[in-house]
């Protein structure tokens, strides 16, 4: 298939002044990169407060994340700015803190216990699609598609956490309060550039703190329930209950309800937030493509017909499926990941001092112009060529790799792909050519005015 190429994402300016590119890098991440950071296997970048390497280089990824991943913790800069929701979460916790954190949650998310989530993740697919029928029936065809995405990852992670849709009382006022905490969490924290002492206050702005209080007081009000619940012996079979009963095996202690908050900020944020974007940069490439959209549709009724698919056909969905890894690979959710290096190292020839921040891009990685064929082009059917998989192994970490993978990367792959059939099924989405979404780097990659397609149904 001979996709057409999108527009370029951001502008990549060739040179740009240290000044210039902090002033663009605050304003936004991505388009502040120069041209050259897509094809460089490594770059240095030095301020008065840190330096830091960006590594391109799959054998620097590979060391990083898979090699020697305890040398190269989460960096403590970027856990500053997420803290006042997500607190001591395994998202940014390191050692033995985090190793103990993942061996009560991994067994939550293995594969048998997807297949007890899929019911719920169909039925909350199954109310985005009657969300915007809707909105058909009442005239209104322009959709913001990433605003329908958010209700509907969000509406995924209520029911198969805590057995609730979106539209309950709790889970709609955590909904709510966590579109007010994006628009004013900032896209970086003057944490993440100057090393503050502990004793000292973090500069967040108010609302940031005023909306992360809220989220979480919701959250721990459903976390003592659920807690009620289960020593009640009537809580419900879902993740929130296999968590919260799952001892560490090590030394057999339960999460308390502190650091169950903790989680289930993080399950919302990595779940619904990155789930919501990469689903509407997937159905916008589909619009700008009607080729590849048709033969998504056709695939989705081939399998499914008008009944609702089961967990089995995910797997006969290939098509789809490589729609939903080709959009991770052009818009990865998360663009880039900081560590941070415990010791002095040697990169490429060149001396990484202790402390020094190593970013890893999968923004970058996955447009490398040394590593993969018409990086910028939408092309499905690049997944179905050993060129491509021998890529992906070195240069492809939408959910990051090694030890700290994303515990739900398998969870994610179902909800997207199950998604995605269910809306190309039921509508033909059609690109608004006046509005060309711009992506920006805020908590995940967004659209700096939203993603607006027409919706149309299908015979």
């Amino acid at each position: 298939m001979n996709a057409p190429t999108p527009p370029r994402p951001v502008s990549r300016p060739e040179k740009v002044s240290l000044w210039r590119y902090m002033r663009m890098f605050r304003r936004d991440i991505l388009s502040a990169q120069p041209e050259k950071l897509y094809r460089a296997w490594m770059a240095e970048f030095r301020t008065p407060f840190f330096r830091s390497f960006l590594c391109n280089d799959p054998s620097l990824v590979r060391l990083v994340l898979q090699e020697r991943p305890d040398d190269f913790p989460k960096s403590d800069r970027i856990r500053e700015g997420l803290a006042p929701l997500l607190g001591e979460s395994v998202f940014v916790t390191n050692g033995a803190q985090w190793k103990r954190q993942r061996r009560i949650i991994d067994p939550a998310f293995e594969g048998g216990r997807l297949h007890e989530t899929f019911p719920a993740m169909l039925a909350a697919g199954q109310s985005a699609v009657a969300r915007l029928e809707a909105r058909l029936a009442a005239g209104d065809a322009k959709v913001e598609i990433e605003e329908s995405m958010s209700h509907a990852a969000a509406d995924v992670i209520f029911r198969t956490l805590f057995s609730i849709p979106i539209e309950h009382e709790v889970a709609s006022e955590v909904f709510a309060q966590f579109r007010a905490h994006q628009r004013t969490q900032p896209i970086l924290n003057l944490a993440a550039f100057v090393r503050l002492p502990r004793w000292l206050p973090r500069l967040h702005r108010r609302a940031t703190l005023r909306t992360a209080r809220r989220i979480r007081a919701l959250i721990t009000r459903l976390t003592r329930e659920r807690a009620q619940e289960i020593a009640a012996g009537r809580a419900p079979d879902d993740l929130a209950t296999k968590i919260m009963t799952t001892r560490d095996p090590e030394t057999g202690q339960l999460f308390e309800t502190g650091e169950m908050v903790d989680q289930v900020a993080i399950f919302f944020l990595a779940g619904h937030e990155t789930s919501a974007s990469a689903l509407s940069w997937a159905l916008y490439l589909l619009a700008t493509d009607p080729q590849a959209q048709a033969r998504a549709a056709a695939e989705a009724r081939a399998v499914a017909g008008d009944g609702a698919p089961g967990f089995a056909d995910v797997a006969r969905l290939k098509f789809i499926r490589n729609v939903f890894r080709e959009a991770l690979r052009l818009y990865p959710p998360v663009p880039m990941m900081v560590r941070e290096a415990a010791r002095a190292e040697c990169f490429r020839e060149r001396a990484v001092p202790e402390g020094a921040q190593v970013v890893l891009s999968p923004w970058h990685l996955h447009r490398h112009n040394r590593i993969w064929t018409a990086p910028d082009a939408f092309d499905p059917d690049r997944w179905d060529s050993e060129e491509t998989r021998r890529c992906a192994r070195q240069a492809y970490i939408p959910f990051s790799a090694g030890p700290r993978v994303c515990t739900g990367a398998g969870f994610a792959m179902i909800e997207g792909v199950l998604l995605l059939a269910l809306l190309l099924r039921a509508f033909r989405f059609v690109p608004a050519p006046e509005r060309v979404p711009v992506p920006e780097a805020h908590l995940t990659v967004r659209a700096r005015d939203g993603i607006w397609l027409r919706l149309e149904r299908r015979g």
